[in-house]
């Protein structure tokens, strides 16, 4: 039987238990959380003197910490795509609005609340140029993204599980950050987004938790296969108003190393926490292929973090349209 049609049996197998999922890792729409929690409220007559305050406070954040702040919210609003790509994972049925659908649906539901939120901190802080930031979200979704894993279940739910972990860490840094420099309400606002990723990772890494139990050499692969050809985030893609995909993203990346939001350690520490989630150590009935690619799994994170070590950022920081140099100060 060809594998693909393996993944498909698993896939159906492990739609009997999505409302157990969903009921244990996404919350109900009236119980969670929404954008207008933690803005100031428009209908309040002390709106403005809110949103002054609010400005005031973003006057002390520094020029990195802005270009991570906006590149996080971008890669949040590019939601449309990462519906798109998971609709279209072999297993999940949108015409037919099976188990899976139904999952990323209310999964997307969540998502969607972060970057209505994080737009709306930037639109009121006066901080960033909201056209130059609108256009890049625009041009992100318009070009998409290639994540290497194809419409293949096993690779999507390691890579959803490795993403969702980096992005609990990078909103979590950066409320940290907020937090240090007095801006209580940004720094409130991206801790409850990060308590929202990890929920997520903590399901992805389920999803493939089960799959090791039913399939287990093929999963083994599919993880050693992502981890060879490294997790691309999603927002590679990212350029700016009238330039052509190039380095942006890695510009975006060095600043979020520089001012410890999400460096190239932590890529290392999420490979480490996955491998022991997912006990890959002590699986059994592996095939001599799959014995090889847990080898190979188990030896990786301490060679990645001495090519880490290795690891020398620029001097110079790229001056992004969507944050002038000056507004920072």
């Amino acid at each position: 039987m060809p594998q693909k049609n393996i993944r498909l049996e698993v896939m159906q197998f492990l739609e009997k238990d999505v409302d157990k999922f969903v009921d244990e890792f996404l919350i109900p729409v009236e119980k969670i959380w929404q954008p207008s929690d933690f803005l100031p409220n428009s209908e309040n007559e002390n709106f403005f003197d809110e949103v002054k305050e609010l400005r005031e406070i973003a006057k002390d954040l520094p020029y990195d910490f802005w270009v991570v702040l906006v590149g996080d919210t971008i890669t949040e609003e590019a939601l449309p795509t990462y519906e798109a790509w998971l609709m279209d994972v072999e297993g999940v049925d949108n015409v037919e609005r099976n188990g899976w659908s139904k999952w990323v649906r209310q999964w997307t539901g969540e998502e969607n609340r972060h970057g209505d939120l994080l737009n709306k901190y930037l639109y009121l802080s006066g901080r960033v140029n909201m056209r130059e930031v609108e256009m890049t979200t625009h041009h992100l979704i318009n070009d998409g993204f290639d994540i290497g894993t194809g419409r293949d279940p096993y690779k999507n739910f390691v890579y959803t599980s490795f993403q969702e972990l980096a992005t609990y860490i990078s909103h979590n840094r950066v409320s940290q950050i907020a937090k240090q420099y007095g801006d209580k309400k940004l720094s409130k606002l991206c801790k409850m987004i990060a308590g929202d990723e990890m929920r997520h990772h903590h399901a992805y890494s389920e999803f493939v938790n089960q799959i090791f139990k039913v399939d287990p050499s093929e999963m083994m692969l599919a993880f050693q296969y992502m981890m060879k050809q490294k997790i691309t985030m999603p927002a590679v893609f990212l350029r700016e108003s009238g330039e052509k995909i190039s380095t942006a993203f890695e510009e975006f990346s060095n600043s979020a190393q520089k001012i410890g939001v999400y460096t190239a350690a932590d890529y290392v520490d999420i490979l480490r926490k996955l491998t022991e989630k997912w006990e890959i150590d002590k699986i059994t009935n592996l095939t001599a292929e799959a014995e090889k690619a847990r080898d190979y799994l188990m030896k990786l994170p301490d060679r990645m973090a001495k090519i880490s070590e290795r690891l020398v950022l620029p001097d110079e920081t790229k001056i992004f349209k969507w944050v002038e140099p000056a507004l920072a100060r």
